[in-house]
């Protein structure tokens, strides 16, 4: 039976450059987080390093069951006894034809098992405004499918960071059932300020679900900086809690999922699509 209300705990991280550190960062976070009442508990994207130079990141690049991060959070959460969402770690993809790596997302359940999978799909390959620029196709293979699971306090959409300018995957996520998107994210800073807030709202409006973004934040080992400003918004586009800041930490939210219904009843867009003829 699906719980009527969750409290979650989103961790803000500013991951290291190797995974052994990244746990050591991460573990008091999560503890902190479960510690305030926390069922299910959400890290960002590269939460197992945050590494720019392939080189360096390769070195410790691990299948997903040998990573220090993706093991030792597995763990925790069986010893904490709550659901753990890994919002990505970096991994080897597992074939021989693709020595790219995997920006996965990891659902744990109390166990400590890993019910769900989810493979970013749309890899950040950009030129900024004010000179930044990123290829992250060069060094990570794009998933091939969304990923809806079953969890005790509803259904539940993945995604991770750039897939937050798809509106297409939100809308199928919902129609397949998503209560809930998470939306972990390493955002750099110029788009963190411009576009983080309104589109995480936006796609909460369009879908009718809770959208939790937990995210990198700060000055990173290897030079990169990220925006941070973890949000939770609940169905009717409704900031929930916040953090306004780049700092690590957690923030606590309950979530009334009640209130999916109540937003789709009062709009019910996600029975109104129509098919139409493209323009040319």
């Amino acid at each position: 039976m699906t719980a009527t209300t969750v409290r979650v705990g989103l961790v803000q991280a500013r991951s290291p450059a190797t995974p052994e550190a990244a746990l050591d960062h991460l573990v008091p976070l999560v503890r902190e987080a479960a510690a305030g009442g926390a069922r299910f508990v959400l890290t960002p994207e590269a939460s197992n390093m945050m590494q720019r130079r392939r080189d360096a990141r390769d070195a410790h690049l691990a299948d997903e069951t040998s990573d220090p991060v993706v093991a030792g959070l597995s763990a925790l959460a069986a010893e904490l006894d709550i659901w753990l969402l890994i919002g990505s770690a970096m991994v080897r993809t597992g074939r021989d034809d693709d020595d790219r790596a995997a920006n996965r997302s990891l659902l744990i359940d109390p166990s400590g098992q890993t019910v769900a999978r989810y493979d970013k799909l749309h890899v950040f390959d950009v030129d900024l405004p004010g000179g930044e620029s990123y290829r992250e196709s060069a060094s990570v293979r794009p998933g091939e499918a969304a990923e809806v699971a079953e969890t005790p306090f509803g259904r539940l959409g993945l995604s991770i960071c750039y897939d937050l300018r798809f509106p297409q995957l939100f809308r199928a996520l919902a129609r397949a059932g998503a209560e809930i998107i998470t939306v972990p994210a390493a955002f750099t800073v110029p788009t963190g300020r411009a576009h983080w807030e309104t589109l995480l709202r936006a796609r909460a409006i369009e879908t009718g679900a809770f959208v939790l973004a937990p995210a990198q934040g700060g000055l990173h080992e290897d030079g990169r900086a990220t925006w941070g400003h973890s949000l939770v918004i609940d169905p009717w586009g409704e900031i929930i809690a916040r953090r306004d800041d780049d700092a690590t930490g957690v923030l606590l939210a309950d979530l009334d999922m009640s209130a999916v219904g109540r937003a789709r009843a009062a709009i019910p867009s996600l029975s109104h699509d129509r098919d139409f003829q493209p323009p040319r």
